[in-house]
């Protein structure tokens, strides 16, 4: 069964639709990228089935169960996860205080000290740098922070918005490398935004070129790649 099935989505903000008809999926393990060129709706797909864009037509099933109108925060207690791409951290928190922060819906103390021991064997630098204040931290520490944040809900599902914006090439390969290692160590299917298209469907197993708030062409990451008329269209992959 796919963990997540949004079916027929419409949405965007206030009057106006961004995102129109379109259905996807998420199976257990997996990794599903959302690639095309920019402005073509790609975080509001996700922000629409998270909730924090508006919804105006379709619906969402999450485990089998029609979530459709349930608030962010209720979808974040039966276990979806979102990372923004910007003010997804407490700056002027330690790096600790933050996983606690992300903690909020676990009451037990037991878990919270078991959930931030696997956050930090997979960021071994936050281990290190647990009482430094988040806005101490480079850019790419600080994305790592907020994805480790969005792991101690103990999600069965992440959304990751452009999670490598404004960061240097190697530090954006190294951030979504560790993704793959979430994915090995903890089996959380995530759908990815990310503007790079090439590595983002290197990485994934499926993606999705959305165009125009559409689906234009969905399918292994592999095969999209291989796709030559789509390189340059709507990929803005330039050719070798």
């Amino acid at each position: 069964m796919d963990v997540l099935v949004a079916e027929n989505i419409y949405g965007g903000y206030g009057d106006s639709v961004v995102i129109q008809g379109v259905s996807i999926k998420l199976g257990k393990g997996e990794i599903v990228a959302l690639v095309g060129p920019n402005g073509s709706g790609k975080s509001t797909l996700i922000k629409t089935i998270y909730g924090v864009a508006r919804l105006f037509k379709g619906r969402v099933l999450f485990e089998g169960q029609d979530v459709t109108g349930l608030p962010p925060e209720a979808k974040t207690r039966i276990g979806m996860s979102y990372v923004p791409q910007t003010n997804n951290i407490f700056p002027d928190l330690t790096v600790q205080e933050n996983l606690e922060m992300g903690a909020y819906i676990i009451d037990d103390p037991d878990k919270i000290a078991d959930r931030m021991e696997l956050v930090f064997s997979i960021f071994p630098d936050l281990k290190a740098f647990r009482d430094r204040l988040a806005g101490a931290l480079s850019g790419g520490q600080r994305q790592m922070l907020a994805v480790a944040r969005a792991l101690m809900t103990e999600p069965k599902v992440m959304f990751l918005d452009e999670p490598t914006a404004g960061l240097a090439p190697k530090i954006a390969i190294g951030l979504l490398k560790t993704l793959i290692k979430i994915r090995e160590e903890t089996n959380i299917p995530m759908l990815l935004v990310e503007q790079h298209a090439r590595r983002a469907l290197e990485l994934a197993d499926r993606g999705y070129v959305l165009v125009s708030g559409r689906i234009a062409v969905e399918g292994r990451g592999e095969e999209i790649l291989s796709r030559r008329d789509l390189q340059e269209l709507f990929l803005g992959i330039q050719r070798r």
